[in-house]
C-alpha cells in the first residue's frame, strides 16, 4: 500500500510579531481609565513575550478574565488565546463580542484565526477587504498572507476566481508554486520554486547580519517544497538528497522537519525500515500538532499505520482504530490497511470480509473495493473468485477497457480461451448497442480484433474492425485487416472493401523508384556476402549447412606406433594403475630401515622362525 506524500505549507507572513507591534498603535478608546491601565499592562506583557514563553500569555489571559474586562479587552484576550493555540476559543471571543463593524486589529486577527482553522473561503474575503482598505507599512505582509490563502484554496479546489497577486517577492513566488503543485502542475511549480530560492538567497545575502546558517534555515522551506515536486515527478533520488540535507541542518521549524521526515519515509517504502521508524517519530511529536494543517496530519497518521504494517511491530489494530476515531473520513484507508494485514498473515477470508462489509456501508466506494478484493483473491491463488468479483460489476464498469483487459488476462491464465473470447464479444456488442464514444477505445477494438483473428473468429473480428474503422476512417492498415477478415466469411464484402484500398501505383513515388535504381547493388551484395561469412550461423538455420560444408576440414588417418602389431592381444590390466597390477613389485627404498620383529635381543632370523 503506498504512503501519502505531504506537501509543504504556504508562507504566511502575518505572524504574531507584526500584530504585537501594530496593536500598540491601534488601541480602542474605551473611555475608562481602569481599562486603559489594564490594557497597558496586557500590551506590555504580550510585547515582552518571546517565542516559546507561553507562561506570560497564560498569566495575561488569567489577568483579563479575573479583572472582568473581557468585553473591553476583546483583542488582547483573543490574541492570547490565538497564541496559546486555542483558535476555536479565539474565534468565539471575537464573534461573541458583537462588535460591528470590527476594528482593523480585530479584523486582521480574525483572518489569522480563520486561516489556522482552515476556513479559507471566509478568510479570503476578510483579507481582500483588509488589503483594499489598508495603507501602512504592512501591505507586503498582507499581500503575502492573501497569497497563502489563495494557494490553499487552489489546493482544495475552488470555483472562485482567484486574483493574480504578482511575484514581487520570493514569498509570493513560493506561494504561487504551492498553488501550482496543489493543482498537479509539478513541472511549472519546480521552475517557480527555483526562482523563489534564487530571489530569497539574493535578498538575504544583502543583509550583512544574516549568517550562512540563517540563510539555509530560511531556504529550507523552499527546498523541501522543491523536493516534494521532484518526488511527485518520480525523481526520488534528487528529492531524497534534499530531504537528507535539510534534516542534517536541523531546521528550527519542527513542522518542516515533520514534512521532510514523512516524505523520506514515503521514498523508503518497505526498505530501510529502521531509518523510517526514526523519522516517523519526528513527524509525530507534539510540537507539530498546531503547526501542520489537517491534510498533512492525516497523511502522517496514515503513513504511520502503513509503516507498522511493513515492520509488523506494535499493535496495528490499535493504530487503525485511533486513526478512524480521530479522522472518521479516513475509515476507507484504515479498512484497506486492516485488510492488508490479514492478507500478509494469509488470512484471506478475514481480509475479504473486512472489505465486503465496507462495501455494504459505503456503496459509492464499491468499485474501488472490488479491485482490492480481486487483488486479495489473486494473492490467495483463487483466480475463479477474482473473475467472479469482476463479472459482478455493472456493465458500464465491467466493459471499461481496463476491466475487460483484466478479465481476458485472467481467463487466458486459466486456459479458458472461450471465456476470454466471450467477454470480448460481449464488450463489442455492448459498446455498439450503447453508442459510447469510441475515441478512448481504439486500443481495445484493435486488441479484440487481433485476438479473434488469431482464434479463427473472423466474423467477430470484423465487428471490432468496423468500429475501429469508424473512428479512424483514414487508417488503411485497419481497412486491410477488415478485408482479410471479410475474405474468410463474406468474399463479396471483401471485394467491396478492397476497392477503398489505395492503388499499388500510389504506394511508391517516382522519386523512390529512381533512388532504388540508382543504388549500387553490386557493392551492397558484396557487403552482405562478407558479413554473412564473418557471422557464426547457428545450426539448423537456413543456409547454415552450406556454410558448414565449406568450413569442414578433411579428416586425416591416425598414425599408429612404429612397432604396432595388430594380431597381438592387448594387456587386460593396461587401464589399471601400476600399483594395482599383478606383476607389480615395489622398489626397495634405502631410506626406510628394516623393521625389527620379535622380542628384544633376538636375531632377525630367529624372529622370522
Amino acid at each position: 500500500m503506498p504512503y501519502q506524500r505531504t506537501q509543504g505549507t504556504a508562507y504566511f507572513a502575518g505572524s504574531a510579531e507584526h500584530n504585537e507591534t501594530r496593536q500598540k498603535n491601534s488601541k480602542t478608546d474605551y473611555g475608562n481609565e481602569k481599562c486603559r491601565a489594564a490594557e497597558g499592562v496586557i500590551v506590555e506583557v504580550i510585547r515582552r513575550t518571546r517565542k516559546g514563553e507561553i507562561i506570560r500569555l497564560v498569566h495575561a489571559l488569567k489577568f483579563i478574565e479575573k479583572s472582568k474586562l473581557t468585553q473591553q479587552l476583546v483583542f488582547e484576550k483573543a490574541y492570547c488565546e490565538y497564541r496559546l493555540n486555542k483558535s476555536e476559543v479565539a474565534l468565539k471571543t471575537i464573534e461573541g463580542a458583537n462588535i460591528n463593524p470590527l476594528p482593523a486589529n480585530l479584523k486582521e486577527l480574525k483572518a489569522q484565526v480563520l486561516y489556522r482553522l482552515e476556513e479559507f473561503d471566509e478568510c479570503f474575503g476578510l483579507y481582500k477587504d483588509i488589503v483594499k482598505n489598508s495603507s501602512d507599512d504592512y501591505e507586503e505582509e498582507r499581500t503575502t498572507n492573501l497569497s497563502a490563502v489563495v494557494a490553499n484554496m487552489s489546493i482544495q479546489g475552488t470555483d472562485k476566481k482567484l486574483p493574480d497577486l504578482g511575484e514581487n517577492t520570493y514569498e509570493l513566488v513560493y506561494n504561487n508554486a504551492c498553488a501550482l503543485s496543489g493543482a498537479g502542475n509539478y513541472t511549472e511549480a519546480e521552475k517557480r520554486l527555483k526562482l523563489s530560492e534564487k530571489m530569497c538567497r539574493e535578498f538575504l545575502e544583502e543583509d550583512e547580519s544574516m549568517t550562512k546558517e540563517d540563510i539555509d534555515n530560511e531556504l529550507a522551506i523552499i527546498r523541501v517544497q522543491l523536493a516534494y515536486c521532484l518526488q511527485m515527478q518520480g525523481r526520488n533520488k534528487e528529492a531524497s538528497v534534499i530531504y537528507a540535507e535539510t534534516l542534517k541542518n536541523k531546521p528550527t521549524d519542527p513542522a518542516l522537519t515533520a514534512v521532510a521526515s514523512n516524505n523520506s519515509v514515503v521514498i523508503n517504502k518497505d526498505q530501510n525500515v529502521f531509518d523510517s521508524k526514526k523519522k516517523i517519530r519526528n513527524a509525530l511529536i507534539d510540537a507539530v500538532e498546531h503547526k501542520l494543517n489537517s491534510r498533512q496530519k492525516k497523511s502522517i497518521a496514515v503513513n504511520n499505520c502503513i509503516l507498522a504494517l511493513f515492520t509488523k511491530q506494535g499493535d496495528l489494530s490499535q493504530l487503525v482504530n485511533k486513526l478512524v476515531a480521530r479522522y472518521p473520513d479516513l475509515e476507507y484507508k484504515a479498512n484497506l490497511i486492516q485488510a492488508c494485514q490479514f492478507a500478509n498473515d494469509k488470512k484471506y477470508k478475514e481480509a475479504s470480509e473486512v472489505l465486503e462489509k465496507f462495501t455494504v456501508k459505503y456503496p459509492k466506494l464499491a468499485f474501488e473495493i472490488r479491485f482490492a478484493l480481486v487483488q486479495m483473491n489473486l494473492q490467495a491463488g483463487n483466480k475463479v473468485k477474482a473473475i467472479e468479483v469482476l463479472q459482478a460489476l455493472d456493465n458500464d464498469k465491467k466493459f471499461s477497457p481496463g476491466v475487460v483487459s483484466a478479465l481476458v488476462s485472467l481467463h487466458l491464465g486459466s486456459n479458458d480461451k472461450t471465456a476470454a473470447s466471450e467477454i470480448l464479444k460481449a464488450a463489442v456488442e455492448w459498446y455498439k448497442k450503447n453508442k459510447t464514444n469510441v475515441d478512448d477505445l481504439t486500443d481495445m477494438w484493435r486488441q479484440a480484433a487481433d485476438f479473434h483473428l488469431r482464434g479463427g473468429e473472423a466474423e467477430t473480428a470484423a465487428k471490432s474492425l468496423e468500429e475501429l474503422l469508424r473512428s479512424n476512417p483514414s487508417d488503411m492498415k485497419i481497412l486491410a485487416q477488415l478485408v482479410i477478415a471479410y475474405a474468410q466469411f463474406d468474399p463479396s464484402k471483401a471485394q467491396e472493401a478492397s476497392k477503398k484500398l489505395p492503388a499499388l501505383e500510389t504506394l511508391t513515388t517516382q522519386t523512390e523508384v529512381d533512388e532504388l535504381e540508382a543504388t549500387n547493388w553490386m557493392m551492397i551484395a558484396k557487403a552482405v556476402k562478407k558479413k554473412a561469412a564473418k557471422s557464426d550461423q547457428s545450426p539448423g538455420t537456413p543456409g547454415s549447412e552450406g556454410a558448414a560444408k565449406k568450413i569442414k576440414k578433411r579428416k586425416r588417418k591416425n598414425k599408429l606406433p612404429k612397432y604396432f602389431d595388430p594380431k597381438a592381444v592387448a594387456d587386460p590390466e593396461r587401464w589399471l594403475p601400476k600399483q594395482e597390477r599383478t606383476g607389480y613389485r615395489k622398489k626397495k627404498d634405502r631410506r626406510v630401515k628394516e623393521v625389527m620383529k620379535g622380542s628384544q635381543g633376538t636375531a632377525s632370523g630367529q624372529a622370522d622362525m
